[in-house]
């Protein structure tokens, strides 16, 4: 049986959401008694619901989050859902600050894994476990910058993931990284964690498969890797 690492944070009912988008809303639409009593006594089939932007919790981003004309969630392919991945320990990068390709390339050279062409690289920089659910886990995540994401799309990597709401560090920064995926041709997740059970580990199958959303800008994913046995 394969071995499952679960790289995605729960969601729950006003979990920390990125500053001014909507909030994450979990509720009761029926409870089991409720139902229970409407179907004469007979059987009692509770329902939830719940609100939520594309981009809550642990997500994928779609071209069209960085261009109104680029490839919506919807018609993003599922084979860049399905790939190959390896994860970088950026520890040692301190909160706020940016990311260099000298960093990226020091951390590679040191897990000792080559970067999977047409797969992911997952960016450990411990703020998830740092800082969630405080405020700071909204505020002061280090990230990657334009010649960093430059030279990801350069390894012939789909997307890369992080341990933060963005991929920058926050500021004009993490804007100008989005539109660097978009003209380099890669996209990124955001809001992983876990990203410790799998540092060290080698190589992984990495999916994060995407809600079906028309014409959507990101989608929610239920991102794990996977090693065979």
């Amino acid at each position: 049986m394969p071995k499952i690492i679960d790289l995605s944070r729960e969601l729950y009912h006003r979990t920390p959401q990125y500053p001014g988008q909507p909030p994450i809303i979990h509720g009761v639409w029926k409870s089991h008694d409720e139902a229970f009593a409407d179907s004469g006594n007979v059987h009692g089939n509770s329902v939830m619901y719940f609100t939520m932007p594309d981009h809550g919790g642990t997500h994928l981003d779609s071209p069209r989050h960085f261009s109104a004309t680029a490839t919506p969630i919807n018609e993003y392919p599922l084979e860049n859902c399905f790939v190959m991945g390896t994860c970088i320990d950026l520890r040692d990068i301190a909160p706020g600050a940016e990311i260099s390709p000298a960093d990226l390339e020091a951390a590679v050279e040191k897990s000792g894994d080559p970067i999977q062409k047409g797969g992911t690289i997952l960016l450990y920089t411990g703020h998830h476990e740092r800082t969630f659910p405080t405020p700071a886990y909204g505020t002061d995540n280090p990230g990657v910058t334009v010649e960093s994401t430059e030279w990801l799309a350069a390894q012939g990597v789909v997307h890369f993931g992080i341990d933060s709401m963005r991929p920058g560090p926050a500021g004009d920064v993490n804007s100008l990284v989005h539109k660097a995926c978009l003209d380099v041709g890669i996209t990124h997740l955001e809001s992983l964690c876990n990203l410790d059970k799998v540092l060290g580990q080698g190589p992984f199958r990495f999916a994060c498969f995407p809600l079906k959303w028309r014409g959507g800008t990101g989608s929610p994913v239920r991102a794990v890797a996977i090693f065979e046995d």
